[in-house]
């Protein structure tokens, strides 16, 4: 199919000279504006040397921004990165190469001139304090020629036209994984999203159904809940990149299969962590297995994100601990066999001192009676999408756990085993995020190459084509920095600050995506029976848990404000 004149097609016409140097020496330049911007905002946040949390939350919007620019940089690294990792193994293509450009180019032009915080919020350098000499200095010969010549339409149309001839094999650039070991792993999970989760999702989807027992049976058998469990506890002990990468290709089918492991890898963390030797030995094999189903029970009404002002107790009476109190927005909450419980345990506090962790076993509920359990009650809570495990609140009053389930055997220790825990789930859900934006790239890329209209393909006009071209620069942009905060992790590394950038990222890319694929379908991506519809609802609850967009953001500029690089 012929996208736009033959002229606009060639190579030299696309691709800019010397692409690596080129990009280094604007990655260089990209790096002093963040140097740049940091150095004002310590000026105005730290006075005494210190960073003033009232001044910080005053200057939040600028904060956050500051985040966002930083998060845009170590992206462009990243991608640089991995283009290295292809030309060094002499197998960097032109598709690869114009997605390192296309990407320089739209990020380098959004570091000067504003970046979309949300749909209304727009950071632009003043907001940072940054003038004329930061700004004239960013804007060095290599940063105004990529932004020239980076994410033109040409480049553009060149790599639309090469992802629809390669549109069989799906080639969406190269993985440059590095490990032939976790390319079998892609597409084992691949194979398994195609066969047997994604030609069904959509009824799922649309009957509000949970995910149906045999489906979790067959992912309990590949190994799915004990991925990064020890294989000396029944798991098969691999990293946080083959996470990712079995997160992703199964999101990629439908994002409620895809976070069934999510739960798992939570509690085998907790435990594995902070667990006793008992506790280890008991519960460890039988996550892994898929033998029990865990849930991860710490949101509050009132509490969302502030965790540390949880008010569900637990007394102790004897060998036992009584539950009173109240939890939402309990994903997978009737059907799972294991509760991670955050309560607090110590009354005469009102921070996160006195919080605790308990493996809170319960009975699996039904539809009918989703908590058969004494002291148990709650429901569902109706959801536009997420459906597939979906989400309950819940009330206790005197639900008993033994005092064997309290987790390490101390109280007080709640709040630092889940913070110990949080960059692999930050990590896993930009995987989620990813698997998203890599679906809602190709339906509408399907659909755009088979609905004609004015006697040809919309694939053929510029604003369609164009949209997908930059899905899928961004779709390897975030999945590289997810990867990059996988290894990170796996590298034994704090990692707090590359993880919540990995999934900012992700979650604003998934989002992106699914709108503009909807977008594309026109009105018929508005109907229920299009699977874009499910998409866009499923991606936008990433923006949201595992620590809002604003959360992350804050998380972010805190640390690299603080002295984390």
């Amino acid at each position: 199919m012929t996208i736009t004149a033959s002229a606009e097609s060639e190579t030299s016409e696309t691709l800019l000279p010397n692409l690596l140097p080129l990009t280094g020496r604007a990655l260089d330049a990209a790096e002093g504006l963040v140097a740049a911007a940091k150095g004002r905002l310590l000026a105005e946040l730290a006075p005494g040397g210190a960073i003033d949390p009232a001044l910080l939350e005053r200057r939040q919007f600028a904060a956050h921004g500051f985040a966002w620019m930083a998060t845009y940089v170590e992206a462009l690294r990243r991608m640089r990165l991995w283009a290295e990792r292809l030309d060094g193994a002499g197998t960097l293509r032109e598709l690869d190469a114009l997605m390192l450009q296309m990407a320089f180019g739209e990020y380098l032009s959004q570091l000067a001139g504003g970046i979309a915080l949300s749909q209304g919020e727009v950071v632009r350098p003043h907001d940072l304090g940054l003038g004329a000499a930061e700004l004239d200095a960013f804007r060095r010969a290599e940063v105004a020629a990529l932004i020239q010549g980076g994410n033109t339409e040409a480049a553009r149309a060149r790599l639309a036209e090469l992802i629809a001839a390669s549109l069989e094999s799906g080639d969406f650039g190269q993985l440059a994984l590095g490990e032939e070991a976790l390319d079998m792993v892609r597409d084992q999970f691949r194979r398994f999203g195609a066969e047997q989760v994604e030609p069904f999702a959509h009824d799922w989807h649309l009957s509000d159904e949970l995910i149906p027992l045999p489906v979790i049976e067959a992912m309990a058998g590949l190994g799915v809940f004990g991925l990064t469990v020890p294989e000396a506890f029944g798991g098969l002990g691999l990293g946080k990149l083959a996470m990712c990468i079995v997160s992703e290709e199964l999101s990629r089918a439908y994002i409620g299969v895809g976070s069934l492991g999510t739960r798992s890898e939570i509690a085998a963390e907790l435990i594995r962590l902070g667990g006793t030797a008992q506790q280890k030995e008991k519960y460890l094999p039988l996550i892994a297995s898929g033998a029990i189903l865990p849930t991860a029970v710490f949101t509050e009404p009132n509490t969302g994100s502030d965790l540390g002002a949880l008010r569900t107790r637990a007394v102790r009476e004897g060998n036992l601990y009584k539950v009173f109190g109240a939890k939402t927005w309990i994903t997978h909450a009737a059907r799972t066999d294991l509760m991670t419980l955050l309560v607090r345990t110590d009354p005469a506090t009102s921070d996160y001192r006195g919080l605790s962790m308990f493996l809170a076993e319960k009975p699996r509920g039904s539809e009918a009676d989703p908590f058969p359990a004494p002291g148990m009650s709650g429901g569902e809570i109706r959801v536009l999408g997420y459906r597939g495990m979906k989400e309950y609140e819940i009330g206790f009053d005197g639900f008993a756990v033994p005092a064997e389930n309290l987790l390490g055997g101390i109280e007080g220790q709640g709040f630092k085993q889940l913070m110990a825990t949080f960059e692999s789930a930050r990590i896993q859900t930009a995987s989620r995020a990813v698997g998203v934006a890599q679906n809602a790239l190709e339906l509408g890329l399907s659909y755009a190459l088979e609905r004609c209209q004015f006697g040809k393909p919309i694939y053929a006009f510029p604003r369609v084509f164009g949209k997908l071209a930059w899905m899928a620069v961004e779709t390897m942009i975030a999945r590289q920095l997810t990867y990059f905060a996988a290894r990170e992790k796996d590298g034994e590394r704090r990692c707090d600050i590359e993880a919540g950038m990995a999934k900012l990222l992700a979650a604003r890319t998934a989002w992106a995506n699914a709108d503009n694929a909807l977008q594309i379908h026109g009105g018929n991506g508005y109907a229920l029976e299009y699977k874009i519809s499910r998409v866009l609802c499923d991606a936008r609850i990433l923006n949201i848990f595992e620590g809002a967009a604003e959360i992350q953001a804050h998380v972010i500029a805190r640390g690299l404000l603080a002295g984390r690089n």
